[in-house]
């Protein structure tokens, strides 16, 4: 059958893959069985109330019951909401009221922590229903008996329908919801399976956390696509990576430079090389060429790739191709893919000259359907032509590589996960003791990045560095808060007011840091 919805590829993958493994867990999965948790998960959420259209979110770390649930909601014609596993109670309260999320499914227990807890007592007018994957979804999904209705409805998904909506930081201080479509998310990662080579009965170990598009459609969609089995994987421990490759004879790994950077660290102590692995896929930050090279002489991984791309493009932009140097690959992000126009242009729009830098646009399949319910941000981001203004700067070489040069204005990653100031800024400003904050990133060796805070306390307040380090790791997910912290007496602006972050940059190697 063609596919062009998430429900039609677990049709088809259960018809042209059966007995094949498809998720390798705390269970193993045939893709026929996949189909049939489906159905069952479909059949319980359409008779408990799910209506097409209707948000469920997801709140909960990589598993096989992460991916079920996911695609039981969208084969009953619902939208998935991701949640990042690092939120904190009025993070996921905003994700959840700005959706108007009538489900959510969380876990009971994930390091230690029960997330339904960090819910209480907060105002969630529209959360109807609550279910843990970890509990309660096995049971509820097997309440759903009628499957020919469920199959009714996978079918009748369209693939200009909504699949999806991932949350992303921006420069207004609160997320917005970037909405997918599923044939958008289908083609996208037809092409970067086919770019990474993946086939029918590869074994790809999923690291990357599926509320992140490199996770989710990347990982297990990509698997489900193509006929690979998906081996979740909930928190990244290098020994455990090791034993699954040996064990389970793993050939498919991506993940961010720093993921590598551990493995390569533990293969130093170890001696052990990862020498099942054929594709090795790394971005969501610069890759330098000395790693690439690493990887493949002392962990043995035969072909790295790089590839570039945002949420609001459906996670695709442009890829590497098998065969691509070092050199290339560790400078470049390879062309863009199928169907996807890609230019980099001056300040008037205009299209420069190869090796001229410019703002990367993009048009095509892959941009997003616009902002969930925010009109205004979506025709700031998407022209009326159609172009993906990705506020990213980079340049073609003469062969159509593009190789990004510089990020979104203020915005830094640390260990893979944007971050975004401003968001940032607003969420310390709730802190008692803070009459102004600026956050600017700065290298860091482990994480690339890592988050530098200039603030002014109130008059007559008293907070120190490491009092404010707790707040905020208390009250934001982690790769957010800031790792520095300096008390400042005034943050430096221009005429206008506006915070000259340049100088804070420059300001940022003073003695006066505070490291939490």
């Amino acid at each position: 059958m063609s596919v062009s919805t998430l429900p039609q590829a677990v049709i088809d993958a259960a018809a042209r893959f059966g007995d094949a493994l498809a998720i390798v867990d705390r269970e193993r999965l045939t893709f026929a069985q996949l189909e049939q948790r489906v159905l069952h998960g479909a059949a319980a959420l359409i008779e408990a109330g799910l209506t097409p259209g209707d948000r469920a979110a997801i709140w909960a770390p990589n598993s096989a019951e992460w991916i079920v649930a996911c695609l039981s909601v969208q084969s009953a014609g619902g939208v998935v909401v991701t949640m990042n596993t690092r939120m904190k109670g009025l993070e996921a309260q905003y994700i959840l009221n700005k959706t108007r999320a009538r489900i959510l499914l969380t876990v009971g227990d994930f390091l230690g922590q029960d997330y339904r807890t960090l819910l209480d007592g907060l105002d969630l007018p529209h959360l109807e229903r609550v279910l843990t994957l970890d509990g309660d979804w096995n049971a509820f999904a097997a309440t759903g008996r009628c499957l020919d209705r469920a199959r009714a409805a996978m079918l009748a998904v369209g693939g200009d329908d909504p699949a999806d909506i991932l949350f992303t930081s921006g420069t207004t201080g609160h997320p917005k919801g970037v909405v997918s479509g599923h044939a958008q998310s289908v083609q996208a990662f037809t092409c970067w399976a086919h770019c990474a080579g993946l086939t029918e009965g590869d074994r790809y170990l999923i690291v990357n956390p599926f509320f992140h598009t490199f996770g989710y459609k990347a990982g297990w969609l990509a698997c489900l696509l193509k006929g690979a089995t998906a081996y979740p994987m909930a928190t990244f421990d290098p020994a455990r990576v090791v034993d699954l490759v040996e064990g389970e004879g793993i050939t498919v790994l991506p993940g961010p430079p720093t993921i590598f950077q551990q493995l390569l660290t533990s293969s130093a102590k170890t001696g052990v090389t990862l020498s099942s692995i054929r594709v090795a896929v790394t971005g969501a930050a610069s890759v330098a060429p000395s790693l690439v090279k690493r990887m493949q002489d002392e962990l043995g991984i035969r072909n790295v790739l790089t590839a570039y791309g945002l949420t609001e493009s459906s996670g695709m932009v442009t890829m590497s191709q098998m065969g691509d140097g070092v050199e290339r690959i560790a400078t470049s992000c390879g062309r863009p893919i199928p169907g996807v126009e890609v230019k980099c242009v001056n300040r008037l729009g205009e299209s420069v000259a190869p090796g001229r830098e410019g703002e990367i646009w993009v048009r095509g399949f892959n941009v997003m359907a616009g902002y969930f319910e925010d009109p205004e941000a979506t025709a700031e981001a998407v022209d009326a032509q159609g172009w993906l203004h990705t506020g990213d700067i980079g340049c073609f070489d003469a062969d159509g590589y593009l190789r990004v040069t510089d990020r979104m204005k203020d915005m830094y990653i640390s260990g893979g996960f944007n971050c975004y100031p401003a968001e940032i800024e607003r969420i310390l400003s709730a802190h008692p003791a803070i009459a102004q904050v600026a956050v600017i990133g700065t290298p860091d060796e482990r994480l690339g990045e890592i988050g530098k805070a200039f603030i002014v306390l109130r008059a007559g307040a008293e907070a120190t560095a490491e009092e404010i380090c707790q707040w905020c790791r208390a009250n934001m997910a982690n790769y957010k808060a800031p790792r520095a912290f300096e008390l400042v007496e005034a943050l430096p602006v221009n005429a206008a007011g506006k915070v000259q972050k340049f100088l804070l940059a420059a300001m940022a190697g003073n003695e006066g840091a505070r490291h939490g």
